[in-house]
């Protein structure tokens, strides 16, 4: 097909419209354009294609044989488009709302919430993936992501969802009764992390403790770090908000606080987001407006 004599798609379109409405009127009504508008589109293509596509003898407009030539196969090439965008669009938002996050704020905060969203949108099905490796967001793949930090992320659009410190906590029965240690005394014992992250180091690192946890340090799911650490397992660098219940009916003791602007973020590529991940994302923002 040589594209350089196609006549340009407005010209197409305000032809078929014309051949599906009948008259200039009706035409610009369906396109949201002046009749003239259609009226100027339509010399247009008949110049453009040197043919004399209406015949303008008549009280109204007709199409003569190559008019109507061309409105048929404008009728099945604008119908099997609208087809195939129609179907597309329904393949994709039947698509899971795919969402990325860390499994101790899957276990911690969203699964506890989920049946409400299940009841308001029993029609859009969820895709947890509960990792802390930073994943790409694009069409066809993660939707959204629930990560930690300031926010200031290139490449992304970020949105505070719940603010929340970090805390550096233990249950009383590996403390032995103690309510406060330093961080070298921390070091001394065992320390629990999130699979994937390094933070018991890096945290001992900044109040400078140069070596690790001495009495060695056990990578898990986040879930299991919070069961670990009410078991008294391990010291745990953690979200306060997860810990805070805890904390209050003293089963585990709060030995450090980083206060800060920190806190969870929602996280969303540059490409438009589908309906469905758009009522997820404002569902997310309501469930944390309400704590």
């Amino acid at each position: 097909m040589d594209w350089m004599k196609m006549p340009p798609l407005a010209a197409l379109k305000a032809f078929h419209a014309f051949a599906e409405a009948g008259n200039v009127v009706q035409a610009g009504a369906s396109l949201n354009v002046s009749h003239a508008a259609i009226s100027q589109q339509l010399r247009a293509l008949e110049k453009h294609m040197g043919l004399a596509l209406l015949d303008r003898s008549g009280k109204s407009m007709t199409l003569t044989s190559e008019g109507e030539r061309l409105a048929r196969a404008l009728h099945l090439g604008f119908g099997a488009i609208g087809d195939a965008v129609v179907d597309l669009m329904r393949i994709t938002e039947d698509r899971p709302v795919h969402v990325s996050l860390t499994p101790s704020f899957a276990a911690s905060w969203l699964m506890p919430r989920l049946p409400a969203f299940q009841a308001e949108h029993p029609d859009i099905p969820l895709a947890l993936d509960p990792s802390p490796q930073l994943v790409d967001l694009g069409p066809g793949g993660v939707d959204v992501a629930i990560r930690y930090g300031d926010g200031d992320w290139s490449g992304v659009s970020a949105e505070l969802l719940l603010q929340s410190p970090i805390v550096i906590v233990a249950a009383p029965s590996l403390l032995g009764g103690r309510t406060s240690m330093t961080a070298d005394e921390l070091s001394q014992l065992p320390w629990l992390e999130e699979l994937g992250t390094t933070e018991a180091t890096a945290w001992l690192a900044r109040q400078g403790v140069e070596h690790g946890p001495r009495a060695g340090r056990i990578a898990l799911p986040g879930n299991l770090m919070l069961e670990g650490l009410r078991a008294g397992q391990g010291v745990t660098v953690t979200a306060r908000h997860f810990v805070e219940r805890d904390i209050e009916a003293g089963r585990i003791v709060e030995l450090f606080c980083e206060t800060g602007t920190l806190g969870y973020h929602i996280v969303t590529g540059d490409a438009p987001l589908r309906p469905s991940v758009r009522t997820f994302v404002r569902w997310l923002k309501r469930q944390a407006g309400q704590m």
